[in-house]
């Protein structure tokens, strides 16, 4: 079972430094997804009922808690009819278990392309790294061997180590008189194929975990980053959509230009750090409150959250704090109730036309004091 542990963030304002979290936990999602028998009718990478649609199929570099919002409210009454018509109680999640299912169906695919073990093997031969590092000892000093390798099951700690890595390997490549070995994002993700189907090391635990980030910003202080990263080179914007093979690359190909010695980070630390400036972009798309507002009338969400009609709660004006997952757990804890009550007033189901409309609407809410 692969391990996520991701922060869920809610967004507070635009200019939040460190927005708070909800945290979610990809071993959560999946009992929670069993429990709750969202198994009997959706499979996940082939593995469930067939009813509906393999969710693991849809986890890409598009898929975000936006993505997950809109097309549960988009389908949620045809799966109401679905759980009714099969006696299956209607979960009502809370916003941890929405953060949690959201993380296990992320989990399923890593966020990041498939590689090619030959490739690799080809690979990891060509840029002289089988040259130090041995698969079961090491053939250089300070090289360790490919079992000892903790980072090729945790992406995070996969990033941590290279970037350390970096000053004692343009030293070892200086004595051998080799150029500085660049990566391509493919080359590094088919040599993980290859060392993580060794037989050596096909049974190591993958694990793929998150902190809230809150100390990330005074790291990115503290080693130096914020003195380069600013305005056009700001990275907030520049990781966007890139996974974590990605950004370890790019990370390895940047430390030659980095003042030397490239400043260490601990597993701890570069956890923090990538959650800082990755998790929170990555979990939350922009959203134009502008446009929002627009959604929020084009839905008629505001026939009757603007009026209290039908018992709906006052919406926006409940203080900021909307998220696309808060709008996952509403819709489970209160959308059969409003479901009901739309078909009394003979009011159509509202839809959403891509993700970006989610990602709108919860700007305009928390934009609305």
């Amino acid at each position: 079972m692969r391990k996520l542990c991701i922060s869920v963030l809610t967004v507070w304002s635009a200019g939040a430094a460190v927005p708070p979290v909800i945290p979610g936990d990809s071993e959560r999602g999946a009992r929670l997804f069993d429990n709750e028998r969202c198994v009997q009718c959706h499979s996940v990478n082939g593995k469930g009922g067939k009813m509906g649609m393999d969710l693991g199929k849809r986890v890409d570099r598009g898929f975000t808690p936006a993505l997950l919002a809109s097309a549960m409210w988009n389908h949620a009454p045809v799966m109401w009819a679905a759980m009714e018509g099969a006696g299956i109680e209607q979960p009502k999640l809370s916003q941890p278990d929405a953060a949690d299912l959201f993380a296990y169906l992320y989990s399923t695919r890593f966020f990041d392309k498939p590689g090619d073990a030959a490739r690799g093997k080809r690979a990891f031969t060509h840029r002289h790294c089988a040259e130090c590092h041995g698969i079961t000892k090491s053939l250089a000093q300070g090289a360790p061997p490919v079992v000892k390798w903790d980072s090729l099951g945790q992406p995070m700690v996969l990033a941590q180590q290279m970037w350390d890595h970096s000053s004692s390997m343009r030293e070892a490549f200086a004595r051998k008189k080799i150029a500085w070995q660049k990566l391509t994002a493919a080359e590094l993700g088919d040599m993980l194929v290859y060392l993580q189907n060794l037989p050596e090391t096909r049974g190591m635990d993958v694990r793929f975990s998150f902190t809230s980030g809150a100390g990330g910003q005074a790291i990115f202080e503290a080693k130096g980053c914020v003195k380069c990263h600013v305005g056009k080179l700001a990275l907030e914007d520049r990781l966007h959509n890139l996974s974590l093979t990605e950004i370890a690359v790019d990370m390895w190909n940047h430390a030659p230009r980095m003042i030397q010695p490239v400043p260490q980070l601990s597993e701890d630390e570069m956890r923090q750090l990538l959650s800082y400036l990755w998790m929170r972009q990555f979990v939350y798309a922009k959203g134009d409150a502008a446009r929002g507002k627009q959604v929020f009338a084009a839905k008629t969400c505001a026939e009757c959250h603007m009026s209290g009609e039908h018992g709906a709660p006052p919406l926006p004006g409940q203080g900021r704090g909307y998220s696309e997952i808060t709008i996952v757990s509403a819709l489970w804890k209160h959308g059969p109730q409003m479901f009901t009550r739309m078909r009394q007033a003979k009011m159509p189901w509202p839809r959403f036309n891509n993700p970006q409309q989610m990602s709108d609407l919860v700007a305009y809410l928390n934009s609305v004091q």
